[in-house]
């Protein structure tokens, strides 16, 4: 084969690559769901859950430790306190959140166009977040630096079905630990203009991440518009500490959101069935939402879930079993009946690599997800190993998914055009559709075009490579990197929070605590 033929066949192999990668639908800020959602459990079922989930508020209680501030609050608006315990009397919880937490809210971005509404029949999708591991093809498995968490955001930001950049997108290990929150919120803030989420490891950091929005955003839009979404984890068993409720304070008190999401692990964190995990995860919800309504009425705060189940052979955590699933399905419904959005779902998956495992256990999740009716999904793209790793192609993998998620939840299009009742008179009995003029004028859109899967004949895959998937994703995320612009911001804002780092850097020694 001469050069000339072989660079020609190349260019034709780039070319089928480039409109199997270019998507031919509009980007979106967020879905507005157009399908219902799966209901599992019965109304006795959730009723049932949520009065147990009453019980253990009322006679077991919550801990709120090593924070007075919380306790006096509690105690305060009616709640019994004994040391660090708290017992709430029945319904308590139920009626504060019912007469002021909002149902929905939007979180705006700085590009205004890229605003997001958390709530109702709308459902955002958000990058995973948290692990101290990266993995790619080509460097394996290494703890992740700032370099990564900025790839990631750039990432985040140029993939049309994430609608959120996220928060700890990875943890970047090569920086301190009481500096890194300043260069990942600097990175959100410059190398994106999608909403972002902000620190939550200790008040202080949350109280920086509230000054930079406020440098980006203004002080007086901050205390009537939420720009900040954070992760406030219950200590799962049925216990808040004192770096979450400080957190979660001075979220409410500057009117940004919270989700407030117990952490279980059924079988070690709560009780390994369905119901009592539900019922767990309820009471520890209702507490500490309870709180932040209690901290700052009309507070924007989401009803969190991250709930897996571990193995009872080997204690290890487990992803995309039916378990999992059946939990989210029920605490959609009861967030729904108390009246406040949703957090749950996302890619799980236990595998350490972009494989089979990945891709099914990533999907059961997703899927359920979907179907749940869930508003925030965090974890939509690159976890891999139980979160310990953020991949680079199984993001890649799992932005595809979210585009499917997307066009799913559009529902079904009843129109002229979609009756298609002109392409069944003019095509006929015995003829095909291909050449018609309604899939002329369609052909574009009609179908979800996968970014990463190979439809091709085997001929065609072959001489294009042989790639797998995760291959193939590979290629995609270096492409992105490579053709990655940044989002125009007003220069003066960008130097104001580059300062504002430097300053902050500046006034403290560095510390790994």
């Amino acid at each position: 084969m001469t050069e000339t033929k072989r660079r020609q066949r190349g260019n034709a192999r780039a070319d089928r690559r480039a409109k199997r990668e270019r998507s031919t639908r509009a980007s979106v800020p967020f879905i507005t769901r157009r399908v219902p959602t799966f209901e599992l459990a019965s109304e006795e079922v959730l009723a049932l859950i949520e009065n147990n989930a009453d019980t253990v508020l009322e006679t077991i209680g919550i801990d709120f430790r090593d924070d007075p501030l919380a306790l006096d609050l509690l105690k305060q608006a009616g709640a019994s306190v004994d040391g660090e315990r708290v017992r709430f009397p029945k319904g308590m919880c139920r009626e504060i959140i019912s007469s002021s937490a909002p149902a929905e809210f939007t979180q705006h971005a700085r590009n205004p166009d890229r605003s997001v509404r958390i709530g109702g029949n709308h459902t955002v999708l958000v990058p995973a977040y948290g692990s101290p591991f990266v993995h790619d093809l080509d460097k394996g498995r290494r703890y992740a630096t700032l370099g990564d968490f900025e790839n990631f955001t750039r990432l985040a930001y140029m993939s049309p079905s994430l609608h959120h950049s996220g928060g700890t997108l990875c943890e970047p290990v090569d920086l301190p630990v009481n500096k890194r929150h300043l260069d990942m919120i600097y990175s959100h803030l410059r190398w994106s203009d999608k909403p972002f989420m902000g620190s939550v490891t200790h008040p202080d950091r949350a109280q920086d991440t509230v000054d930079m929005a406020k440098i980006a955003f203004g002080d007086d839009f901050l205390d009537t518009h939420c720009a900040i979404t954070s992760l406030i984890n219950a200590n799962s068993p049925m216990t808040f500490d004192a770096t979450m409720l400080g957190a979660a304070r001075v979220y409410a008190e500057n009117n940004q959101a919270t989700v407030i999401s117990p952490f279980i692990l059924s079988g070690a964190m709560s009780p390994v069935t369905i119901v009592g995990t539900c019922t767990q995860i309820l009471a520890e919800a209702l507490a500490g939402i309870c709180f932040t309504q209690l901290t700052r009425k009309g507070a924007p705060v989401i009803f969190g879930t991250f709930s897996s189940a571990v193995s009872m052979q080997s204690g290890a955590p487990t992803f995309g079993t039916p378990e999992p699933s059946m939990v989210i399905f029920i605490c959609a419904a009861l967030a729904r009946r108390l009246g406040v959005p949703f957090r749950s779902g996302g890619g799980l998956c236990g595998s350490k690599l972009p494989d089979a495992q990945a891709a099914y256990e990533a999907a059961n999740t997703l899927q359920s997800a979907m179907l749940a009716g869930v508003n925030f999904m965090l974890h939509t793209a690159g976890w891999l190993e139980g979160g310990l790793a953020m991949g680079y192609e199984k993001f890649i993998l799992d932005a595809d998914q979210a585009g499917m998620i997307e066009v799913f939840l559009s529902g079904v299009d009843a129109s002229e055009n979609g009756q298609a009742m002109d392409a069944l008179a003019t095509v006929g009995p015995g003829n095909h559709f291909l050449g018609c003029e309604h899939t002329q004028a369609n052909f574009e859109t009609a179908f979800y075009r996968s970014t990463t899967a190979d439809n091709n004949s085997f001929e065609q895959w072959q001489s294009e490579g042989a790639l797998d998937a995760a291959q193939r994703a590979n290629s995609t995320w270096k492409k992105m990197l490579a053709e990655y612009e940044a989002p125009p911001i007003d220069e003066g804002m960008d130097e104001a929070l580059r300062e504002f780092v430097m300053t902050k850097k500046n006034a403290v020694p560095d510390s790994n605590i």
